[in-house]
């Protein structure tokens, strides 16, 4: 997680910007009195949402922990593809 203050985020904001979106860093733009902004690349911000929205319906979460946990305890099958 990278921090900075608004006045050096000026100074070099390209530089912030492909930090952010080449090593998918989170950047905290400090701006004082405890308020600041948050940067993330938009593969992340993607990521994010899909991850809310496959979370957003209970019935949705007790799928996924139901197969998270029969993967852990082995229950799953894996199979190959078809080419």
């Amino acid at each position: 997680m990278l921090t900075t203050t608004l006045s050096d985020f000026r100074k070099d904001t390209k530089g912030y910007l492909d930090k952010v979106t080449q090593s998918f860093e989170t950047l905290i733009i400090n701006r004082g009195k405890d308020t600041g902004v948050v940067v993330i690349s938009l593969d992340e911000y993607n990521s994010l949402k899909t991850t809310q929205h496959e979370l957003s319906s209970r019935i949705n979460q007790q799928r996924l922990d139901a197969s998270i946990e029969e993967l852990k305890s082995g229950k799953k099958m894996f199979k190959k593809l078809i080419d």
